[in-house]
Parts: structure tokens; sequence; C-alpha cells
């Protein structure tokens, strides 16, 4: 059972992670239930082919909706007895203490450091890396997804993990641009970001990069769901407004997702926080040159020195968007690109090494099985 995604198809890397790691599990023979937040049903659940999904309720209250349906989730969990109940992100793994109590073996995922992100205050801070701690110390086994948070785990707890990082598929590359003309774009010939439309992604960064960059006949696509009601969503509408260069697509998954990648002449990744980015390694898999923020994440994927810029360096972003935006892109660069990912971050890979740290959490029970 897992608990800690906002449900299928939702916008997220915690949700990529699930969607993707989900299939190859019930392929081997795992039955998997995964608890969806009920705000989120009918806004983007779409089948996982051989999984459950239950929704659980949840408020759609930013402070609250990780704790309420964590717990609510917990009381499910410990009705329905689970062999695993697999905890995606620390904010959730508040409930793993409880759980163990209850006699559940958990394996908790640590994505990142979720206290770290802009948008909370001191108490929501202290709320998350509680659960970061609670985690860490009572989960059976923990992953992590990336070099940092390992080392980070074993100074701060002492706590030995499991390094599984994010996964990509090797997607097919689309002749299709029904949407590029749809968003009067031309191929090749615009800036691409990939993300949710919060603080820490930095997208005010990228438009004051993109328009002190010398680019002519490009345009800047910025694809995720802009909050209706935010501060941050109201500054990034403004910003987007002043230009008729800046695109805001709006969330995008599937075919249209695929079209906006294959024909994209650059990724950008300016993050302040990140786990270990999914939509870093999908850009990569589109053989896409990315230009990202040199936080350790992102340092961790090991592009070429070149591809990054120091965060929140506006200046040098600039000037990263006109070195790789006057390099065309190359079929031989796209296959080597295509080639790394798919060597490094395969999902079957991914998913055996996950099956083992489920047969370390049942320990006896399989012996004794």
């Amino acid at each position: 059972m897992i608990v800690g995604t906002r449900g299928p198809g939702a916008e997220g890397g915690i949700e990529s992670h699930v969607d993707e790691l989900v299939p190859i599990l019930c392929r081997e023979g795992w039955e998997v239930e995964v608890l969806g937040r009920s705000p989120y049903r009918n806004t983007y659940a779409e089948e996982v082919p051989g999984c459950k999904t239950t929704w659980i309720w949840a408020p759609k209250v930013s402070w609250a909706e990780t704790i309420f349906h964590s717990f609510i989730g917990l009381l499910y969990a410990a009705f329905k007895r689970p062999d695993v109940l697999h905890v995606h992100a620390v904010g959730p793994a508040l409930i793993v203490p409880f759980a163990r109590l209850l006699g559940l073996r958990v394996v908790v995922t640590h994505h990142g450091y979720d206290y770290e992100r802009e948008k909370w205050g001191q108490t929501a801070r202290t709320i998350i890396k509680t659960g970061e701690r609670f985690g860490m110390r009572y989960a059976n086994e923990c992953i992590v997804i990336s070099k940092d948070i390992q080392c980070r785990m074993m100074k701060e707890y002492s706590r030995k993990t499991h390094l599984i990082p994010n996964g990509v598929r090797l997607p097919r590359l689309t002749q299709d641009a029904e949407t590029l003309q749809e968003l009067e774009l031309e191929p090749r010939r615009y800036v691409l970001q990939v993300s949710r439309c919060v603080p820490e992604k930095r997208q005010l960064d990228l438009i004051s990069a993109f328009n002190q960059a010398n680019l002519p006949g490009w345009k800047l696509v910025l694809v995720g769901g802009v909050p209706p009601q935010s501060e941050y969503g109201s500054a990034l509408r403004d910003a987007a407004a002043a230009s008729p260069d800046i695109v805001l697509a709006g969330f995008r998954k599937g075919k249209a997702l695929n079209e906006l990648f294959t024909h994209a002449g650059l990724f950008v990744l300016p993050s302040s926080h990140e786990g270990l980015p999914i939509v870093l390694l999908e850009a990569l898999s589109f053989g896409l040159p990315a230009v990202v923020s040199d936080i350790p994440s992102n340092l961790e994927v090991e592009l070429p020195q070149q591809q990054y810029f120091p965060l929140g360096d506006i200046g040098t972003l600039s000037v990263r968007l006109e070195d790789f935006t006057a390099q065309p892109i190359s079929a031989a660069q796209i296959d080597s690109r295509r080639s790394f990912v798919k060597e490094r971050y395969d999902w079957n890979d991914i998913a055996e090494r996950t099956e083992l740290v489920y047969a370390e959490a049942l320990g006896d029970y399989l012996a004794a099985a």
C-alpha cells in the first residue's frame, strides 16, 4: 500500500515516480493499492494498470492536505493490514511511528528536503522536519533518491539507507506537432520548462533571464498549472503577460507533453529545491540540451559543467540561454543523451531494487511463510 501521493496522473515529481513504479511492481506480481487524495480524483485521475486506487478524503488546503490524508490513510492501512506500507516523502512520514505501533511494516522513500521549500513558514517547516526524523528513526527500511540525501541522513540520524534514484522511460520521439500549432510555436525555436508553478521552481528567474537574453525568433514555454489564487501565480501571470514571446501552456501530459519535449530547442530547470528531478531526466530522454541550477540534486546528474549556472544568477542564466540556443541540436547529441539516461535511470532496475527493499522490510515474516 502506498501513501504520500496526490494520486495517479497528478502533477508532481513524487506522483510521476509512483505512476512509473507501480505498473512494474504489478507486473512482477505485487498487489498494489495507492491511496490518492480526494480533491484530485476528478482533476487528474487515470487508471494505473494492475493497481487499485483508493481515494481518501483530504482538505485542499496546502498546510493541512498532507497531514489529514496521511493520518486517515494510516487508519485505513491499520484496517486493511498490507504486507508493506510504503510512505513517499518526509511530510507523510509523520505517521511512521504510529504505523509501527499498529504492527505495520513500513518503508519510507525520502524524495527531498520538503521543509526547505520557500512556500512554508516556520511551523510547517518544523512539522515536515519532524516527519523526516520520524521516518528515518522508525521505518523498517528507508530509500533515498540521491547521494546527497543519503549522506545527510547518515550524518543527522546515523541511518543507513538504500540509494535508489528516480528513473525515466525512453520515449518515442514524435513527428506530431498539433500542440505546437495550438500554442503558435516553431520546432527547435522555444525554451521549455516543465514543473509545478511554485516559488522554488523559479519561473520568474527564467522569465527575467529570457527577457535579458538576445534570442530573436525564440519563445519561452512554461508548462505547469498556475495556481489561480496565489501571490506567486499572480506574479507569474503578470510577468508572462508583459511579453508576447512567453507562453503559459498550463498543465500538459501524454501526447501534448511528448510533442513539447520532442520539438523544444532547450530545456531549463532553474529550481532552488529538487530531490532528483524526474523532469530533467525526461528532458534528457528526449535528447534535449539542458541548463540547470547548480543545486546538489541537479549536480548529481553530472551534466557537463557549462550546463550549470549559479542558483538565482539571472545574468549567467541569460548568457547560458544565448549560448545554447545558438547551437543546433544534432542527431548524434540526441542519441548520446538518450543513451546516458537509459543506462543510469532505468525504471525496471529501480523497481527490482525496490522489491529487494520490500523483502528486507518483511524480514521474519517472509522467512516464516
